[in-house]
C-alpha cells in the first residue's frame, strides 16, 4: 500500500544512488576538462542525498519504461544542476556558507574564483549531458531543466530570497521564493522523469502537482530542520536563517503551525499520486519520508 514505509530514507534511495553515481562518474566531467577543475566539480558533487535523481528515477517507474541512457543523463543533469546552485549559493556573496554535506564549501577548499567556475562548469554540462544523447525527447528535457534552473524557476527563488526584489508579505512571498528557490527544481526532476517515459498530458498535470506540493513541503521542513536541528545532523550551519534574519515558514507561522503546513502539503502531494496506484509507491514513500527526516 501506499502508506508501507521501508526501514530508512537511506535504503529506500540506495538503487537510485548507486545508478546516480555510477552515471555521474561516466558522464560528469568532458574528457579534455583542466584537471583542476575536474578535481572541484568531483569535489563538489560528491556526498548528498541524491534526492533529485531518485525523483527523475522514481517517477519514470511511475510512468512506464524510459530509454536508460536518456533517463541516466536526466538524473545527473538535474543534480549537477542543484550542486552548482549550492556551490554558487555558499559563496561569500550569497549565504556565505563554510560548511556543506560535512565538506567545507568550494569557496573555502578552492578559492572563490574557482567556486564560481565550478559552478558554470556544472551548469553548463548539465545541458549538455542531455542534449548529447541525441534522443527525440532531449530538446523537451533541455527545455524543461531550464525553465526549472533559470529566471523563473530556481534563479527567480533565489533573487528574491536575498531581497533583491519585491516579494509580498507573509506566506504569500514564502510560497513565491520557494515555490522557485527549491520546488521548481524538484518539479523539473518529477517532470523531466515523466516527460522520458512518455506520460500522457493527465498523468504530466497530477504529477505536477505533486511535485509543486512535495517542493514546498520539503522547504517547511526544512526550515523546521533549521531551527531545531544540530550541524551534526544537517551536515551545515544549522540557525544561519534565524541569525541572518531571514524569513521561514517557522518565523511565519511558528513552530506548530510550520509542521501543520508540512503535514497538509504532505497530503496534497500524497493524494495527486493516487491516480498512478501501486507504480508510484517508491514516490509515496519518499514523500513520507522527508517529512520525517532529521537532516
Amino acid at each position: 500500500s501506499q502508506t508501507s514505509t521501508p526501514t530508512s530514507l537511506k535504503q529506500l534511495l540506495l538503487p537510485c544512488v548507486v545508478r546516480a553515481e555510477a552515471a555521474l562518474v561516466a558522464r560528469q566531467v568532458r574528457p579534455g576538462t583542466p584537471e583542476a577543475l575536474a578535481r572541484a566539480m568531483r569535489y563538489c558533487t560528491q556526498g548528498g542525498k541524491r534526492l533529485r535523481p531518485a525523483l527523475v528515477y522514481f517517477t519514470s517507474q511511475a510512468v512506464g519504461p524510459a530509454a536508460d541512457d536518456l533517463l541516466d543523463r536526466a538524473a545527473i543533469a538535474v543534480e549537477l544542476i542543484h550542486v552548482y546552485s549550492l556551490v554558487h549559493d555558499d559563496l561569500p556573496a550569497m549565504d556565505d556558507d563554510a560548511l556543506r554535506r560535512g565538506q567545507p564549501t568550494a569557496h573555502v577548499k578552492f578559492g572563490e574564483a574557482m567556486a564560481i567556475l565550478v559552478g558554470d562548469a556544472l551548469q553548463t554540462r548539465a545541458f549538455e549531458a542531455i542534449a548529447e544523447s541525441g534522443d527525440p525527447l532531449a530538446a523537451k528535457l533541455v527545455c524543461e531543466l531550464a525553465s526549472g534552473a533559470g529566471a523563473t524557476g530556481m534563479v527567480a527563488g533565489q533573487v528574491a530570497d536575498m531581497d533583491l526584489c519585491d516579494v509580498p508579505d507573509g506566506e504569500s512571498g514564502l510560497e513565491y521564493i520557494h515555490a522557485r528557490k527549491t520546488g521548481a527544481l524538484l518539479r523539473a526532476a518529477v517532470r523531466m522523469g515523466a516527460i522520458a517515459s512518455g506520460a500522457d498530458d493527465a498523468t504530466l498535470a497530477s504529477l505536477t502537482t505533486f511535485a509543486e506540493a512535495l517542493g514546498l513541503a520539503f522547504q517547511v521542513c526544512d526550515d523546521l530542520l533549521d531551527a531545531t536541528a544540530t550541524a551534526e545532523q544537517l551536515g551545515k550551519t544549522p540557525g544561519k536563517d534565524a541569525a541572518s534574519d531571514k524569513r521561514t515558514y517557522v518565523t511565519t507561522l511558528g513552530l506548530e503551525g510550520a509542521q501543520a503546513r508540512a503535514a497538509h502539503l504532505t497530503q496534497t502531494a500524497m493524494d495527486a499520486l493516487s491516480p498512478l496506484g501501486e507504480k508510484a509507491n517508491a514516490l509515496a514513500q519518499l514523500t513520507q519520508h522527508l517529512l520525517n527526516r532529521t537532516h
